[in-house]
């Protein structure tokens, strides 16, 4: 694969239409190169350690067929997490009033999520007031984890 762009949408392919790929990173972990792949459910269910190993059987295949990425390294799917990633308005919606961090052109700031109305999201920032971002300008980590799923 010519680049991460590439590897990423044939990592998205290989998920099928049950989960959504949110990140792909190669990381270099104490000099051991590590593919991490962070995903969801698209059913919005929460990610279980059978959906990990579904995952990890089906992409573990793919890379030792296609051999993407030269070398050795090890592949580590997780899911969401507290830091999830929010890159689709849905993620917005589905995280209405918490807290995200938020960094984009000019703005760097952790404020609740206050409203989604297509691909732009209101924040109330502190001092600020309401800060509406487009979604394609901006990138976003969830700050405060939900009680419960989302």
């Amino acid at each position: 694969m010519n680049n991460n762009l590439e590897l990423s949408n044939e990592i998205a392919r290989q998920l099928g239409s049950e989960y959504e790929l949110l990140e792909v990173q190669m990381q270099n972990a104490s000099g051991r190169p590590v593919l991490l792949v962070r995903i969801d459910r698209l059913d919005e269910q929460p990610v279980a350690v059978n959906d990990i190993e579904a995952v990890t059987r089906r992409l573990s295949t793919w890379l030792d067929e296609a051999d993407p990425i030269g070398g050795e390294y090890r592949l580590e799917v997780e899911s969401p997490g507290a830091k999830r990633p929010l890159l689709r308005s849905r993620h917005f919606e589905r995280m209405l009033g918490l807290k995200a961090k938020v960094r984009g052109g000019e703005h760097a700031f952790t404020a609740p999520i206050k409203a989604v109305d297509g691909e732009q999201v209101t924040f109330d920032v502190p001092g600020q007031g309401d800060v509406t971002l487009r979604i394609a300008d901006l990138k976003a980590n969830l700050a405060e984890f939900p009680s419960e799923h989302r």
